[in-house]
This record gives C-alpha cells, structure tokens and sequence, in this order.
C-alpha cells in the first residue's frame, strides 16, 4: 500500500513537471521571445527584409544572382559570391562543395572562374580576390570583399555611363567594418550596393 501511495506520489509530481515545464518552455518563453524579436528587433526577427517602393527585393542576409535568363552576368551589376547552394543563393539547399583544396573539380572551377571573371571585368587573373573565386560553406553569403567590389567598379561606371569616381565613392560608403572592430573582415553587402546603385542614375 505504502509502495503504491509513492509511486502514485511521483506520478503525479512527473506529470505536474510535464505540465509546468510545457507550459513554460513550450508557450511563455517562445511567445515572449517572439514579442521581443517583434518589437526590439523587427527587421531581423523578419528575415532582414530589404524593399524598394514598397516591394521586397530580397534580403541583406542571403545573396542573389545578377545575370540574364542564360545566368550571364550583367555588366552594369556588382557580382556576388559564386554559390554551391543548389541552383545557386537556394536557402533551401545551403551548403558549400566540400571539396577539398585538392580537388580536381575544385581547382577547374576556380580556373574557369579565374579566366572569366579577369575577362569580364577587363582585369588580369592575378587581381582576382578569393571570394570572387570560391564559394562560402553556406553558399548563401551576401556580401564580397571591398577588393572584388572595386574590383568591379570600372565596368559597372562604363556600363552606366557613370565616372569611376562615382561608384568607387558609392562602393566606400557602404563598406561594412569588423564585427566589434575587430572579428572577421569588411565586407560589402551586394544587394544593398546595387539599390544604392539605382540611385545614382546611369
């Protein structure tokens, strides 16, 4: 009698837990999280969301293509980041290649890259920085590195009929500095420097 009295005890104890901690963690905290994202952190908690006149036109934290219907890209664009995530920037299919340094897939590809990219922009293979060459793990980045930015700078101002002054001053202004000062490298988020962009005419 007195062993099922206690296991009646702990039962009810086990199952009073399961419904304090459910409601706690399974309802409060995630409706409390959600007011604070909204209200404290509403573009973020959004997706980072960027629009212009009214219409989203991505977002600053996944990158995108700027090429033709033939996946050319287009000269009066900055060019972002080569993507491995699925048919490229797919958020549903984010990964890297995995290929090693080594790879004989991965050194063809930065290859061709390399050839394309200095001809593209009129540039020797040498100035090609390594971001404009390789894909991040994620395959999703949205930002380059302020030397493939200007690296892009005279063919996108003769595309637009702009001076390279224009845009070289357009590309510095939206250059993003360290984390904290001092985690990780500047960078320039490219959907973010094309909208600016826009505004310059051209």
């Amino acid at each position: 009698m007195t062993s099922a009295r206690s296991n009646a005890r702990h039962c009810w104890v086990a199952v009073r837990a399961i419904l304090l901690l459910t409601a706690v963690l399974g309802i409060v905290y995630p409706f409390a999280i959600t007011i604070v994202g909204q209200v404290g952190f509403s573009a973020q908690a959004n997706g980072s969301l960027v629009s212009e006149n009214g219409t989203v036109i991505g977002s600053a934290l996944i990158g995108q293509s700027f090429t033709d219907s033939d996946g050319a890209p287009l000269p009066e664009w900055f060019q972002s980041r080569p993507s491995a995530a699925g048919a490229g920037y797919d958020a549903a299919a984010s990964s890297g290649s995995n290929w090693g340094p080594e790879n004989h897939d991965l050194i063809s590809a930065i290859s061709e890259r390399r050839s394309s990219i200095a001809a593209f922009e009129g540039a020797s293979a040498e100035s090609i920085p390594a971001d404009a060459l390789t894909a991040s793990a994620s395959g999703l980045d949205p930002q380059i590195s302020p030397a493939y930015a200007r690296l892009q700078v005279p063919r996108v101002a003769a595309a637009r009929g702009l001076s390279e002054s224009q845009v070289h001053a357009l590309v510095e202004s939206k250059l993003a500095a360290r984390d904290l000062g001092y985690l990780g490298e500047p960078t320039v988020n490219v959907l973010q420097l094309n909208l600016a962009l826009t505004h310059l005419g051209g």
